[in-house]
């Protein structure tokens, strides 16, 4: 099963491949043009299209797509006789052609290579991606397996990049891995909090500063950016810097000088600049807080990493990851978190995102004395006599959400009664045992 982008300016071709690949079980999405096309790609595993449309063509539409996702599969549909015009596609990056009129098995079979190849090259890039940060990365939702492609793919340009995302959602993991991944990974990764040295010192601090240039200043200092040479400099809620600081930030991008306090002769560095903030820098600069010119500067690519509540079906895999590293550093044995549970724990908004959820997690297990961990876990019990708190509505579950947790627990009541039998349990469910490890997988319960 795969979701497919189908792009067609004919409805007649949509609804018909539309019903061959829903009838397979696969996800559908439709457009009618290539700049729809570019507008409906959540998620996407494999893209079928036209060539022949008006506006944007097929050839210009696979174009748009490797510039978007190299690793994205297009397979291009051709009328009979147009067998240049596939040629041309396959020089052009395209993963395979079909002909019109199509063979429906071949449709079907030419999805399911190609969601495949996607997905190997996807794990591909995940792998190289751990070793490169030395640690794994819990989660496999579209939202979370995109921003890291587009940062695996931007580590090796040389360019500064702004990582936005709300607070706990870990926006220095990504930071971490544009600079371990490019050629400067021999290098030192330095990292500077804007937020936490005051405005007077900020400078110092980064620029570095000599001797006697100020009361207490007893002996030179070499500032952050110096520290950073040869290597990455990531600036930790930037868009806390104080203006007139902003001005010598900007300079040392432009011109890659910097000028430590007190000394007269400026200092060549060669630092590649990845910032990191919780604010909308847009709108800051919009509101005069935030230097129109250093944004341009800062936020040569933008990257956003999503919040928890966007990737809910990472929730799982992230809660037991927790767990089990909690139950190691604790002594306890046979941690595991029930299924109602884990249903909870995703229903929660989570303001403070994966690092709220790992505070939770953490408590909980502490608390605990090991084994099977229920809903009466999530919240520790009251003091005596301390009234007790109401219970807060969780927002509910869409349509998507709830299948998720609905397959969850049955994955997890399946291999229980068959033993952890993965066979066994993948007999009873009617699945492949592939579609069973993919699925066990997806809902972090291969542990």
């Amino acid at each position: 099963m795969a979701k497919v982008l189908l792009v067609d300016d004919e409805p007649g071709v949509l609804f018909t491949l539309t019903e061959v690949l829903e009838e397979r079980g696969d996800e559908v999405v439709t457009a009618s043009s290539g700049e729809a096309a570019l507008e409906r790609l959540e998620g996407v595993e494999a893209v079928i299209t036209d060539l022949a449309m008006p506006g944007m063509d097929g050839l210009t539409l696979l174009r748009a797509l490797r510039e978007r996702d190299p690793a994205l599969p297009v397979i291009v549909l051709t009328a009979q006789g147009s067998e240049r015009a596939a040629v041309s596609a396959m020089k052009a990056g395209a993963h395979d052609y079909l002909r019109k009129p199509f063979d429906i098995d071949e449709v079907g079979l030419g999805v399911e290579r190609a969601a495949e190849a996607y997905r190997l090259r996807t794990r591909q890039r995940r792998l190289e991606a751990e070793h490169a940060l030395g640690r794994p990365i819990i989660g496999e939702s579209p939202a979370l397996r995109r921003v890291l492609d587009t940062a695996v793919r931007l580590a090796e340009r040389d360019i500064p990049v702004l990582v936005r995302g709300e607070t706990g959602t870990g926006k220095e993991l990504l930071a971490s891995l544009l600079h371990y991944r490019s050629r400067r990974a021999s290098g030192p990764l330095v990292r500077f909090n804007c937020a936490a040295v005051p405005s007077e010192l900020a400078e110092s601090e980064l620029f570095g500063h000599s001797r006697g240039a100020f009361t207490g200043a007893t002996r030179t200092h070499k500032g952050y950016f110096a520290q950073a040479e040869g290597g990455t400099l990531v600036l930790d809620e930037v868009g806390e810097l104080p203006l007139p600081l902003q001005a010598k930030l900007l300079r040392a991008l432009q011109e890659g000088e910097i000028q430590p306090v007190g000394a007269s002769r400026v200092e060549r560095v060669d630092v590649r600049v990845v910032s990191c903030t919780h604010r909308d820098l847009a709108a800051e600069r919009k509101a005069g807080r935030f230097r129109e010119d250093l944004y341009y500067r800062l936020a040569v690519v933008e990257l956003v990493m999503p919040p928890l509540r966007e990737r809910r079906e990472d929730i799982p895999a992230l809660a037991e990851s927790f767990a089990r590293r909690c139950a190691e550093r604790f002594g306890l044995e046979g941690v595991r978190l029930a299924p109602e549970l884990m249903q909870r724990l995703q229903q929660q908004e989570w303001p403070g995102n994966v690092r709220e959820l790992e505070n939770a997690v953490t408590r909980m297990v502490a608390l605990s004395d090991g084994g099977r961990l229920g809903v009466e876990a999530l919240s520790p019990a009251p003091a005596p006599g301390a009234p007790e708190a109401p219970e807060q509505a969780s927002a509910p579950l869409s349509f998507r959400e709830q299948v998720q947790a609905f397959e969850s627990e049955l994955l997890q009541r399946t291999l229980a009664e068959c033993g952890g039998n993965q066979s066994e349990a993948a007999r009873r469910l009617r699945l492949s045992r592939v579609t069973l490890l993919d699925k066990l997988k997806r809902h972090g319960l291969t542990s």
